[in-house]
C-alpha cells in the first residue's frame, strides 16, 4: 500500500468515525488525581486509601480506556499519553500498595527520584510533540514536566520545601488539565467557544 493510499485510508476512517471524544475523560481523569496528589504534597493530608483508589480507578483505568479509545480514533498522541500516565497511576498506587501487601520492599528516595526523571523526560517529549496542538495542552504538558522533575528532585535532596512547591505545580497542572477537559465538554456540547483553549 503506498502512503497516499494510506493516507486516504485514515482520512476516510476518520470521516466515518461518530464515536465520542475520549480526551475530557482522559483529562479530567489525570487531572481530579494530580489535583488530590498534590494536596498531599503540600502537607494538607497523607496518602492514603482515598487517592491511592483515585490512582487506581480514575487516574490509571479511565485514563488507560480514554487511550484505547484515541487509538480507535487513530490518535497516536491520545492514545500513548492517556494510556501511559493512566500506566503510571496504577504503577504510582502499585508502589505503594505491594509493599504493604509483603509483595515487594519499600521503594527508597533514590529510587523514587529516578522514577520520576524518567517520566520528566517522557513528558517533556511530549511536550515537545504538544506545540503543534493547542495551547491549553501545551500549559498542561509543560507544568507536567516541571512537576516531575521538582518531584524527583525533592526525593533526591530531601528538600522539604522543592516537594512543597512541587505541590503547588502539581495543583496548577491538575487544574490545567480539568480546565482543559472542560472546555473540551462546554465547548461541543453548546456548539460554539465557551472556554477558549488557545
Amino acid at each position: 500500500m503506498s502512503n497516499l493510499d494510506y493516507e486516504n485510508q485514515v482520512l476516510t476512517f476518520k470521516e466515518d468515525d461518530v464515536t465520542a471524544n475520549p480526551a475530557p475523560l482522559g483529562l479530567m481523569g489525570f487531572g481530579l488525581t494530580t489535583v488530590l496528589l498534590n494536596i498531599h504534597n503540600i502537607g494538607l493530608f497523607g496518602i492514603g486509601s482515598m487517592i491511592l483508589a483515585m490512582g487506581l480507578f480514575y487516574g490509571g483505568i479511565a485514563q488507560v480506556i480514554a487511550g484505547i479509545m484515541e487509538w480507535k480514533k487513530n490518535n497516536v498522541f491520545g492514545t500513548v499519553a492517556f494510556t501511559s500516565y493512566g500506566l503510571f497511576w496504577l504503577s504510582f498506587a502499585g508502589i505503594h500498595i505491594l509493599p504493604a501487601l509483603g509483595m515487594a520492599e519499600p521503594a527508597n528516595k533514590t529510587a523514587l527520584a529516578f522514577y520520576l526523571f524518567m517520566w520528566c523526560i517522557f513528558t517533556a517529549v511530549l511536550y515537545i510533540a504538544s506545540l503543534k496542538l493547542d495551547k491549553a495542552t501545551q500549559v498542561v504538558f509543560l507544568l507536567l514536566t516541571i512537576l516531575f522533575f521538582l518531584l524527583g528532585l525533592g526525593d533526591i535532596t530531601g528538600v522539604s520545601f522543592i516537594g512543597v512547591t512541587a505541590g503547588y505545580v502539581g495543583i496548577l497542572t491538575g487544574l490545567s488539565a480539568m480546565y482543559n477537559a472542560t472546555a473540551l465538554i462546554l465547548n461541543e456540547i453548546y456548539g460554539k467557544t465557551v472556554l477558549p483553549r488557545g
